[in-house]
């Protein structure tokens, strides 16, 4: 009886199995949401509404191919859709996404200058990315009812833009100040970043992020401000912030980063994103709310409406999100939700059809440049199956950044562990160049296995950490994700990716 009850549980779980699916939990009966829209490390939304479709993008940071473009119909269940950007020009930060004269831009700010891709199709190609040669970062892009351009900065100022948008024709102009935050307010720093523009009726509306990306819960907000020309001068709203966490009890931290815009049925919405109380590992999520204009123009929160209640649904076709993270590595491309770390060589992995082989590079998995993608669960079971040519060692691990992973692995005959960089043979002689590895995250407590047929699981007796791979400890604006490893000499062969969820997202 124990058996069949363990099976049955066993069922209900692959039933509800989400695989990372990167939209909100709906209520029962359907007519609302829960945030975030994006579960997992999806910072810095830029979202573009093309007729009744809607795309967005984040910053990409160290991950290449960079400028996964995404898809919807209803704002809730999105899909990828292409990666704009494969030639690595080093950290990518907050990007906006437009479309200008049936043309699609995306600005980005990367190698202390600022960068733009163009296509004549969101689907792509996207051109190679034309260096504006301006510094500054956060780039917001807006133009006027004539047809000029102009591009914002973090600091407040502005440049003007040539009619196609590939080179500036003047200098920075400053013409905003941002909005002062009491001194009694506990925030990281003043870090006015993000720039959006909208106009509205008569007046254009600048959106911009204070505070500090990251640090005390309460620090990161959104502010307001707007003015009838694009060019300023700028008055800031009585409603400032329009976003804020007020105390560390509630369940999204630093909200910030807000991009308004209008939904295909004339609804007004908020896109931003926060940290998540207990699970900063996983990276600034986006959010989505409902904005109001008052009679005066300004816009701000319903009352009632916050990050962590149910908001009624955006009007649209409602579609059932089919994006999952398992993969079975078949076709002749990668699918665009992975992404390489810190490089982008072609070279260096091929689709078999069957599998995915990498080649092996470096020492150890900080050197390797390991293949990631982004859980969107607090538990999970991620595994897969390799094969070893050479000297080579792969693995599965939970990777930060070059400062902190961990995870376990596999040379021609050893399970090796990897604990924080730490990395030695948990099993001895048990394999032959081939094996299935898995690793269970449950709230953060990390236990690692491997399999030589898939099925027979065989814990080893180390387990691991991770709630403290974040930001706030170890910098660089990263996230905790999967990641595929192929180190030393040789190539490791991945089959049969394949992510469980262990709870509801929002359960």
């Amino acid at each position: 009886m124990r058996t069949l009850y363990s099976l049955l549980i066993i069922a209900c779980l692959f039933s509800l199995v989400v695989q990372s699916c990167v939209s909100s939990k709906k209520d029962k009966t359907g007519s609302s949401f829960l945030n975030p829209v994006f579960a997992g490390d999806y910072p810095d939304p830029s979202i573009l509404r093309d007729g009744d479709d809607y795309y967005v993008v984040h910053s990409s940071f160290e991950y290449y191919p960079g400028l996964t473009i995404w898809h919807s119909k209803d704002l809730i269940n999105w899909e990828p859709v292409t990666n704009a950007l494969h030639k690595y020009v080093g950290s990518v930060w907050a990007p906006d996404l437009v479309k200008h004269e049936k043309k699609y831009y995306i600005y980005f700010p990367a190698n202390n200058t600022n960068y733009v891709v163009t296509a004549d199709h969101i689907e792509g190609p996207w051109s190679n990315p034309t260096d504006l040669k301006v510094g500054n970062i956060d780039p917001g892009h807006v133009a006027d009812d004539e047809g000029n351009r102009y591009l914002y900065f973090s600091s407040g100022g502005y440049v003007p833009l040539s009619a196609d948008g590939l080179s500036l024709t003047g200098e920075i102009h400053h013409v905003y100040d941002g909005w002062e935050i009491p001194r009694d307010w506990s925030i990281e720093c003043f870090c006015m970043e993000g720039p959006k523009l909208v106009k509205h009726g008569i007046y254009y509306y600048l959106t911009v992020a204070e505070g500090g990306t990251a640090g005390p819960a309460t620090g990161h907000m959104v502010i307001s401000a707007r003015s009838k020309t694009p060019l300023g001068p700028w008055e800031n709203s009585p409603y400032n912030p329009v976003l804020r966490t007020q105390d560390n009890t509630e369940k999204w931290w630093s909200v910030g980063h807000g991009t308004i815009f209008e939904d295909a049925a004339g609804a007004w919405w908020i896109i931003f994103h926060g940290y998540e109380n207990g699970h900063y590992n996983m990276g600034r999520q986006t959010l989505l709310l409902p904005i109001e204009w008052t009679e005066e123009g300004w816009y701000r929160i319903p009352q009632g409406i916050s990050p962590d209640k149910p908001v009624k649904r955006p009007a649209g076709e409602n579609t059932n999100n089919k994006f999952s993270l398992s993969d079975d590595f078949a076709g002749s491309l990668l699918k665009p939700y992975w992404k390489f770390f810190g490089e982008y060589d072609t070279s260096r992995f091929r689709m078999t059809g069957k599998a995915l082989e990498i080649n092996a590079k470096g020492n150890s998995v900080a050197e390797s440049s390991p293949l990631l993608c982004i859980p969107s669960d607090h538990s999970y079971i991620a595994q897969v199956e390799m094969e070893i040519e050479g000297n080579a060692v792969g693995g599965l691990v939970l990777y930060y950044s070059h400062k902190a992973c961990s995870g376990i692995l596999a040379d021609s005959t050893n399970v090796l562990a990897n604990l924080r960089g730490w990395q030695f043979p948990a099993e001895k002689n048990v394999l032959r160049r081939h094996v299935f590895l898995r690793l269970k995250n449950e709230n953060h407590k990390v236990d690692m296995y491997y399999s030589l047929d898939g099925e027979k699981w065989i814990k080893i007796e180390n387990s691991a950490r991770v709630e403290a791979f974040h930001h706030n400890v170890l910098s660089d604006f990263l996230s905790l994700r999967i990641g595929l490893c192929s180190i030393g000499d040789g190539a490791v062969r991945f089959k049969n990716f394949k992510y469980e969820s262990l709870n509801y997202y929002n359960k």
